[in-house]
């Protein structure tokens, strides 16, 4: 009966340290700097939320001022009622904010975080 030759272990993705070894000052470097598990969260439902066209689209738009829910329904070319909803799950993670006029609701950027936010994320999209 032939001998089967012995296997061979694949080699591992390029993008992967071919040993398993770590520095020890640097991962507890990287732990201390980690923010709370709270804050994380929070962060990674806010970039969950932004990660949707419509909504960076409407962001975009109020980045010239307020403007009223039909105006961004104008704006994106979509329903009031679909504007809407992308309104309340931006507003759920307060990137956006509004205030009622009479009958009339206006919406406009949080605060300047936002827009920092953005500008970083254009800037980086637009970078190379």
């Amino acid at each position: 009966m032939p001998k089967k030759p012995s296997p061979v272990a694949p080699a591992p993705p390029p993008d992967r340290c071919e040993i398993n070894v770590f520095d020890p000052k640097k991962v507890a470097s990287a732990k201390k700097l980690m923010p709370p598990t709270d804050d994380i969260e929070r962060m990674s439902l806010i970039f969950s939320c932004v990660a949707h066209p419509t909504r960076i689209k409407i962001i975009q738009a109020l980045f010239l001022g307020e403007l009223c829910v039909c105006d961004l329904a104008q704006v994106l070319g979509s329903s009031v009622s679909a504007v809407s909803h992308q309104l309340r799950t931006l507003r759920a993670v307060r990137l956006v904010k509004y205030r009622r006029e009479g009958k009339m609701a206006y919406y406009s950027i949080d605060d300047e975080h936002v827009r920092a936010l953005f500008a970083l994320g254009l800037e980086h999209v637009r970078h190379r």
